[in-house]
Parts: structure tokens; sequence; C-alpha cells
């Protein structure tokens, strides 16, 4: 299990993002931040929310996948996700610029967002 990103580690990394010119290190760490506090907000295994190459949760209670692809998959990349979870950017709007790829009938989150960090 990866190890849990503290409040403050979190918060940090996300300032450094919002600084203009995030390090490697600053923009991975905001990312599985935010992957965190969605797995903790909608627990489960039926949606696969994808952010590479920083990291993935499952999520949404629900039918479990065990193998290959799950059916309800969310890949977006790690600026998109970053302005998607702190409500800088509308998920509709993101999906209809190209910059969410979403499949499965319960693969949209958008009532999921914005996480408050």
């Amino acid at each position: 299990m990866a190890r849990k990103i503290s409040t403050e580690d979190g918060r940090a990394a996300l300032a450094g993002v919002s600084s203009g010119d995030p390090g490697r290190t600053d923009l991975a760490t905001a990312v599985r931040y935010l992957l965190q506090l969605l797995a903790e907000k909608a627990p489960g295994h039926t949606v696969e929310v994808r952010v590479p190459p920083f990291g993935a949760v499952q999520i949404i209670e629900g039918p479990r996948h065990t193998r290959g692809t799950p059916p309800n998959v969310v890949e977006t990349d790690p600026m998109t996700w970053i302005s998607l979870a702190l409500g800088q950017q509308q998920w509709q709007e993101a999906a209809a610029q190209g910059r969410i790829l979403a499949s499965g009938v319960r693969a949209d989150i958008s009532d999921l967002l914005p996480l408050r960090p």
C-alpha cells in the first residue's frame, strides 16, 4: 500500500504547483494527494481514476473488477486533474476539450469534484 501523504505535505505540493512552474516532485505529490482525498471521499472499487505517470485509485462502491481493464475508467493528465480537483476547471469543459478520457456508465465523477484539500 502506498504511503499516506500528510495534509502538510499535500498542501505544500499544491502551493508549489500553483507557483506556475512546478517541479516533478511537487507535481507528483500534488496529484497523489488529490487522488488520496478522492479515494477517502468515495471509497470503493468500481471506477478507476488514472493520472499517468503519477498515480491511480479505485473509487465508488459497487461491483468490483478483478482482472484486466476495469469497465469504468477516467484518465487525465496531471495539470487537468489538479485543476478539476481544485475546482479551477469544470468536468464538462475539460471533457469537451478532450482532456478527460472517461469510459463506462459510472465514469462521470463530476459530482465528486471539486475536492476540498
